[in-house]
């Protein structure tokens, strides 16, 4: 039986700046500049590929306009849908 990735803390926190950025209208570049990161570890923290400070996410979140509470808040949120998906789908592979 073939279980759907988790995934991981990192890629929720990407996907979430990534959405968040897109929301406002805002260039990686733009908000890059903002955050005081390079451009090539924002992209990377947005990919799933690194994982950010506290710090960092802090800086990311005031260019973002958001606070690191508002952000994590997402993050969960995202978090608690993507294990609902996993468990719904894990419940009908078993059923079937």
């Amino acid at each position: 039986m073939h279980l759907s990735r988790t995934i991981l803390l990192r890629e929720a926190i990407g996907e979430t700046i990534r959405d968040l950025r897109g929301n406002s209208n805002r260039t990686l570049r733009e908000v890059s500049a903002d955050a005081r990161v390079s451009l090539g570890y924002l992209s990377e923290i947005e990919r799933g590929q690194k994982e950010a400070s506290s710090e960092v996410l802090s800086w990311i979140a005031e260019a973002l306009g958001v606070s690191v509470g508002q952000l994590m808040a997402e993050v969960a949120a995202r978090l608690i849908a993507y294990e609902s998906d996993s468990v719904v789908s894990l419940h009908a592979r078993l059923a079937a």
